[in-house]
């Protein structure tokens, strides 16, 4: 799963991801991805801007949470976005959209082979 985060109290962009074996996996990793990402903003801009020159210690501290640094340009157009609050807790219900969106990917291939 790709995420793109969009810091704007420093106006800067990183984006990760992950892989996950199973829906429900996927979606623990998001909640924890989130979380992970909203708490250690200002480390992750000082080591992603500030000391660019320096992306190995980036790569290897998203590395501890399970991410890695996506450095593909271009992100899907058929995205799910939503917006949270630093530092706060992600409530469950906004991960709704994201939930709906993903299990249609996962269900598309079983479709497409079931009408085959």
């Amino acid at each position: 799963m790709r995420i793109q985060v969009h810091y704007p109290r420093h106006a800067w962009t990183l984006a990760v991801y992950f892989l996950a074996g199973s829906f429900d996996r996927a979606m623990k990793k998001l909640e924890e991805s989130l979380d992970f990402l909203q708490k250690h903003e200002e480390k992750l801009w000082f080591w992603g801007v500030d000391r660019a020159e320096d992306m190995g210690f980036s790569a290897e501290f998203l590395k501890e949470a399970g991410l890695k640094l996506d450095l593909r340009n271009e992100f899907p157009r058929k995205a799910t976005s939503l917006s949270l609050a630093p530092e706060k807790e992600v409530p469950a219900f906004v991960l709704g959209p994201v939930r709906r969106g993903l299990a249609e990917l996962v269900a598309a291939p079983r479709t497409a082979l079931a009408g085959d």
